[in-house]
């Protein structure tokens, strides 16, 4: 299976946004919250977080293309199917099935949500949001209005209540906060 840094490197190679580089570290960290916590592979599931927008740069204009062209670019990469089929469906172009494809569609958006509520925090430091600061953000429509809520809400699909979905994600974050620069 194709290793973390060889997929940092591809991240490094095809998303020159280093923005978009943070969002796509952010959401491998919020996979593997998930997978932590739903007792699935960590591993899987952040090389999905890592790799999901590896196309963004070539597919912004035509965003039916998001997703097939990062399994094209991964072809002679040694990635499991799942992690393929997650990439396929987070922009919601295939069917989403298993967990992984769930938790990915939900985590993708809910890292804006929670980037948007650090730099309006007063310290604009992830470590001193709590999960209740980006409830009441969440519940205003204008704030991050890019972080599809209906998308976020679909943790319930997974039997997580949104507040413990935040709470997860929150602290996965947190986790890697330098990393983020937040």
């Amino acid at each position: 299976m194709i290793s973390r840094d060889e997929a940092l490197d591809l991240v490094q190679k095809h998303i020159k946004n280093k923005n978009l580089q943070k969002h796509m570290l952010a959401t491998e960290a919020v996979m593997c919250e998930l997978a932590v916590h739903f007792h699935e592979d960590v591993e899987v599931w952040g090389l999905a977080g890592l790799l999901h927008d590896l196309d963004y740069d070539k597919t912004v204009k035509d965003f039916s293309k998001h997703g097939f062209i990062t399994v094209e670019i991964l072809a002679d990469k040694d990635v499991p199917e799942a992690i393929l089929q997650a990439i396929k469906s987070h922009p919601g172009h295939v069917e989403r099935e298993s967990l992984m494809d769930k938790a990915l569609y939900a985590a993708d958006p809910v890292t804006g949500l929670i980037v948007a509520a650090a730099l309006m925090h007063p310290s604009k430091k992830l470590k001193f949001v709590n999960t209740e600061f980006i409830e009441r953000r969440y519940k205003e429509k204008r704030f991050a209005a890019g972080a599809n809520r209906e998308q976020i809400q679909s943790c319930e699909t997974m039997n997580l209540s949104l507040h413990d979905f935040i709470e997860l994600s929150l602290k996965a974050m947190q986790s890697i906060d330098k990393d983020l620069g937040l």
